[in-house]
């Protein structure tokens, strides 16, 4: 899918959208593995995001490579299952953490779910499988879904930088709520994928003067662009 072709969909669908494409450019969503994770399989990446859930990035990745080393260089489900809670705690993980890294093994090792080959599974379907997985939030879910399976069209509505670039693009009162961001979203499809690239990437960029606080009037949640 082309960056031209999404964007400009955006910016004909939304026009706070496209002050944003004019202002921020347009970022590309699936650049993840591009930036150095040591992911060498989609099971070693929705490892990845499971340990890395609730934690910072740099712990998660330091976390990764103590399991990583443990295992020879590579997370595979058969080493994850040949390490015993204890090790997998001993390299950082909670307890919690770990009985979802060896569930993810189980069902990856049994056939329930098979992550190398997901091309043909339907966004819905792939999101229910995953979340399926003890401890797999939603929002791994579909971090997955767009850095390993580049989807174009998803949405974590639930994620709170999401939601405070649209208070912030939009000039609202308060944070919007989950089903107000996702309805907000529902003209921005069939990439929605890029609109969260872009509001992500409009947070670490500077309002325009007009439109800083004090600049004018803050709107009220629900009302039009």
């Amino acid at each position: 899918m082309s960056l031209p072709t999404a964007y400009g969909h955006l910016a004909a669908a939304d026009p706070v959208l496209r002050r944003l494409v004019g202002g921020v450019g347009r970022p590309d969503p699936f650049t993840w593995q591009e930036r150095g994770y040591p992911v060498t399989s989609n099971f070693a990446a929705m490892a990845l995001h499971i340990i890395g859930q609730q934690i910072s990035t740099a712990a998660a990745l330091t976390i990764f490579g103590r399991i990583s080393a443990s295992m020879g260089g590579e997370v595979t489900p058969a080493g994850l299952l040949a390490l015993p809670e204890d090790r997998l705690r001993a390299c950082g993980l909670s307890r919690a953490k770990a009985s979802y890294l060896h569930d993810l093994a189980r069902r990856q090792a049994q056939g329930t779910i098979d992550l190398e080959d997901m091309a043909g599974v339907d966004d819905a379907t792939a999101l229910a499988d995953l979340t399926a997985v003890r401890g797999v939030s939603l929002w791994s879910a579909q971090m997955f879904l767009v850095h390993q399976l580049k989807r174009p069209d998803i949405l974590p509505a639930g994620d709170i930088g999401i939601r405070r670039a649209i208070e912030r693009a939009w000039q609202f009162d308060a944070v919007p709520g989950v089903e107000e961001t996702r309805r907000r979203a529902f003209p921005w499809s069939p990439y929605r994928t890029y609109a969260a690239a872009l509001l992500w990437a409009s947070l670490s960029t500077p309002l325009p003067l007009a439109e800083r606080p004090g600049g004018r009037a803050r709107r009220t949640l629900g009302t039009a662009q």
